[in-house]
């Protein structure tokens, strides 16, 4: 009997796929404190400043804020700690060697819960330039434009 996917979206980047070229797309697991997984699960979380880093082998999340769980009497943790993203070697090293090239970047795109486990989703990406983004807007309104038609 297969166990049936629970499946939470938390937090979305929008900006993200308006100001950046996706690429390619991974699911990586994040190291988190007891309190942090608590606060993730309230929604209080925000990645729209946040970016990955490869570092000795390891990716790292910089930016992304979780706010302090307000029931939580250990200790303080600092919201914007850089965290451990949990991916395979093999990920890890394509995605160093993609992340190396001039103007290609790791950011963070939505932040879901699946079957109790908090995850990211990241892009590896490449920046668009002003124009690009006006060539963007144009397309997604041809795009709405023939939906709309479509429908009647």
């Amino acid at each position: 009997m297969k166990k049936k996917d629970n499946f939470e979206t938390i937090s979305t980047n929008r900006r993200a796929r308006f100001d950046y070229e996706i690429i390619e797309t991974y699911i990586a697991g994040i190291a988190l404190l007891g309190p942090e997984i608590k606060s993730v699960r309230l929604k209080q979380v925000n990645i729209n400043s946040a970016f990955a880093k490869v570092e000795n082998d390891e990716v790292f999340i910089y930016g992304m804020q979780i706010s302090p769980y307000r029931f939580n009497t250990v200790q303080s943790i600092d919201e914007f700690r850089k965290r451990k993203l949990l991916l395979t070697k093999n990920e890890i090293k394509r995605i160093k060697s993609q992340t190396e090239k001039k103007g290609y970047s790791l950011i963070p795109l939505e932040i879901f819960i699946k079957n109790g486990w908090a995850k990211i989703k990241l892009a590896v990406a490449r920046g668009r330039k002003k124009f690009d983004k006006k060539e963007y807007i144009k397309e997604k309104d041809i795009e709405r434009e023939t939906r709309r038609e479509m429908k009647y």
